[in-house]
């Protein structure tokens, strides 16, 4: 098959990347290379850097699949143009899904988020529940797939609702809960937590690839379009306490305003046949290894996406 992945050379992108071309698919990545490239020349991979507001200038014809997954990803990294944001993570959806349909693309999965329903009182938050979202970057991501639903007619769409992604990649983030807890104690010798009692769901980055093969590689039709994908709601203190009990590293608690709690119920997703194989804990050994093979102490810029963003003052 044809894949095209936007982003294919971030921490999930360059991931699913890898897993497709060890599949002996070909793939075409288009990216802006703000955190760099990774990517390993390969037979079947061709990477083009661009912006994703111009995608309608990409040849895309034999594609047969888009996994989109370009965005200004999280709220900090939001915040510092919203309006680049709602250019990208919005508008771009709309550029993408009329050139792909112009092209006789068959399928398109999205790269949403589980933060758009907001802060809930349900125990079970599920795909059926109101959205609800809090920040500009919540907005974004719902509007967006609200976009690209409105073009399910004229081509199979999946929206998919990530949690907190955790482990390695090529292009590590070390921003993002497990990742950086996890950084924190094996080089500090110390967990700093901020609060601790919000709540993150949870999921492996090794999850997520095989959810793309779950949707992607699929020939049957799927009873619905959008679809939570994490398993693990654990409180910010459970987390560190798991990194404590396994590098030894002492948790420091700071106060925090953050009250921001996210649930996540994934029995839809678990009702198409998908059974997640890597946890939390699998995520903190998959790390300390990482961190234990690393050849130097220092990690990159490009590691840290507010970081990296505030020095490339993107327009």
């Amino acid at each position: 098959m044809n894949f095209l992945i936007t982003g294919g050379c971030g921490y999930i992108g360059s991931r699913v990347t890898q897993h497709l071309l060890k599949l002996k698919h070909r793939v075409l990545v288009y990216d802006s290379f703000w955190f760099g490239n990774s990517l390993k020349k390969h037979k079947n991979l061709k990477v083009i850097k661009g912006d994703v507001r111009n995608f309608d200038k990409l040849n895309i014809r034999n594609i047969d699949t888009i996994i989109h997954l370009a965005n200004v990803a999280n709220d900090p990294t939001v915040e510092l143009n919203p309006t680049l944001s709602w250019e990208i993570n919005v508008l771009a959806a709309k550029i993408i899904s009329d050139h792909a349909i112009n092209n006789k693309v068959k399928k398109l999965i999205f790269f949403s988020s589980g933060s758009v329903y907001g802060l809930k009182k349900e125990k079970k938050v599920t795909e059926d529940l109101k959205l609800n979202p809090i920040s500009v970057y919540n907005k974004t991501k719902m509007i967006a797939e609200r976009v690209f639903l409105s073009f399910q007619d004229k081509m199979d769409i999946t929206c998919l609702r990530p949690a907190t992604v955790c482990g390695v990649s090529d292009r590590l983030r070390l921003d993002v809960t497990v990742n950086k807890l996890t950084f924190d104690g094996f080089y500090k010798g110390k967990i700093f937590v901020d609060g601790g009692k919000q709540v993150r769901p949870n999921i492996h980055i090794e999850d997520i690839v095989r959810i793309i093969d779950h949707f992607a590689l699929s020939k049957k039709k799927f009873k619905h379009n959008i679809y939570n994908i994490g398993f693990e709601n654990l409180s910010i203190l459970q987390i560190a306490n798991m990194i404590k009990d396994s590098l030894g590293a002492k948790i420091i608690i700071n106060k925090s305003k953050d009250i921001r709690s996210y649930r996540q119920d994934s029995s839809r997703l678990l009702r198409t046949g998908f059974k997640p194989k890597y946890n939390v804990d699998y995520a903190i050994q998959q790390l300390t290894n990482y961190f234990k093979n690393y050849k130097s102490t220092k990690f990159g810029i490009n590691n840290f996406n507010l970081k990296k963003m505030k020095k490339l003052n993107i327009k």
